[in-house]
């Protein structure tokens, strides 16, 4: 990706931050990429800073640039909130079962849109940084092989969400408003 400004990470902090869309800047992506990341990795029992954190990519980017990801990768020419790239294929498992922890150097690469997240979070009532985090620990759920293709799948990644969130002092999203 040409044209990008990566942001400095804490030192130790898994997450390396590019940000393509400035209003992310302010909306302080980089601090809420690595606090999604360190809730998550530890929810996964992995280290979630130092040397042994697996690496994550994340890109804030805006609709445009989105949508044209979403067409190169699934076929869907139109905006979306968050889009995930896992480093490895997962295993293979039963439906509704937890994914097997990996051990890898790297996780994956995420983009969030802010134009999509700050219409959702308006939308909801919620506030911005509430919904990106949550959108993040979504992705990040993703790269470590969680998925919502069918019902039992979907609880067990809610329910990780709803885990991860609450240790973030967050709202379950998954609540009626």
């Amino acid at each position: 990706m040409s044209d990008r400004a990566l942001s400095d990470t804490a030192p130790g902090t898994p997450v390396d931050v590019v940000i393509e869309d400035e209003r992310w800047q302010a909306a302080g992506l980089e601090a809420l990429a690595a606090r999604a990341a360190a809730a998550t990795l530890r929810h996964l029992g992995l280290p979630p800073v130092g040397e042994d954190a697996p690496e994550i990519v994340v890109m804030g980017c805006d609709d445009d640039r989105i949508a044209a990801l979403n067409a190169d990768f699934r076929g869907k020419p139109q905006p979306t909130n968050v889009l995930s790239w896992p480093a490895a294929d997962p295993a293979p498992r039963a439906p509704g079962a937890m994914p097997a922890l990996l051990d890898a150097d790297e996780l994956g690469d995420i983009a969030i849109s802010y134009d999509t997240c700050a219409r959702e979070a308006a939308a909801q009532g919620k506030p911005l940084a509430d919904h990106a985090t949550h959108l993040l620990v979504h992705a990040i759920l993703h790269l470590a092989g969680y998925d919502h293709e069918d019902d039992a799948d979907a609880d067990t990644m809610e329910d990780a969400e709803r885990a991860i969130l609450a240790t973030l002092d967050i709202p379950d999203p998954y609540r009626e408003h």
